[in-house]
């Protein structure tokens, strides 16, 4: 166990598939297109949409890998390409891989929950043919318990580009580093530092919570040097509804750095009386 300083409590370190293709995977027809000079004001729109604004059309999901609902919340359109885009789906219209994104959540967030909020910008093929760029506004709620390596996909928020489905968005937790406590699957573990006579005479121990709360733990024992002690209940979330993980103590003890000749007689006195 590394991280550790000063009396009291220190730190130590710590589904997927993306839904595949919207159900228009393909379209038979071909959807041949003349732009007009005109600015998009008055430009004439295609009788038919384009396969880009059909799959775009169709309601955004998203989801992750637990079966967790996201959506994006705004979209708000901004640069204008001056250049029309022509194109046909004869040749059948294929989607990319997603696009990983990594999002990062602390401890606490992972334990109790968020909301977080991310902005995207993409390139939109409008029905007049005319790319955009669009801010999008995305919503996840991380879930308590959500472990890192859990992904979110929001389906074709990707850039849209001719003769192609957008490729679909996946964020994937990352948790970052705490400075007191390590995770470890559904519980956490935290390195308590004591002086010897602490640990030889007993002591009470202020033991600090994720959520902040401090509980109380007293011990008459001596505490030998990484002694590991389990708080029940006191870890995070698990899947069982109402249930949590452990919080293992990891009891690192402070010997002095050196001692006079009075104190190492009267150390050998005592520790040859006790064994």
């Amino acid at each position: 166990m590394n991280g550790v300083h000063r009396f009291g409590c220190v730190g130590r370190d710590n589904p997927t598939a993306p839904r595949g293709f919207s159900k228009h995977r393909s379209i038979d027809s071909s959807f041949p297109f003349i732009p007009s000079p005109l600015s998009r004001s008055g430009s004439r729109r295609s009788p038919s949409p384009t396969p880009s604004s059909l799959y775009r059309n169709q309601s955004r999901k998203s989801n992750d890998s637990n079966g967790f609902m996201a959506a994006p919340l705004s979209r708000n359109a901004s640069r204008r390409s001056s250049t029309p885009i022509m194109f046909s789906n004869s040749m059948g219209m294929v989607k990319p891989p997603p696009i990983e994104k990594k999002l990062e959540c602390t401890l606490e967030e992972l334990c109790f929950g968020c909301t977080k909020k991310i902005k995207i910008t993409r390139d939109v093929i409008t029905d007049s043919g005319e790319i955009i760029q669009e801010e999008e506004l995305l919503t996840i709620k991380v879930k308590p318990g959500w472990k890192k390596g859990t992904k979110i996909t929001f389906e074709g928020m990707g850039n849209e580009v001719p003769g192609a489905y957008p490729a679909d968005i996946a964020f994937v937790i990352a948790e970052k580093r705490h400075p007191m406590f390590r995770r470890e699957g559904d519980d956490l573990e935290l390195a308590i530092e004591i002086p010897l006579v602490k640990a030889l005479t007993g002591c009470d121990i202020s033991v600090p919570l994720l959520g902040g709360e401090r509980i109380s733990l007293t011990t008459d024992n001596i505490i030998h040097p990484g002694e590991e002690r389990i708080m029940p209940g006191q870890g995070m979330p698990t899947k069982l509804q109402g249930k949590r993980g452990d919080l293992k103590l990891l009891f690192l003890v402070q010997f002095p750095k050196e001692l006079t000749d009075e104190q190492r007689s009267d150390v050998l006195s005592i520790l040859e009386d006790s064994a």
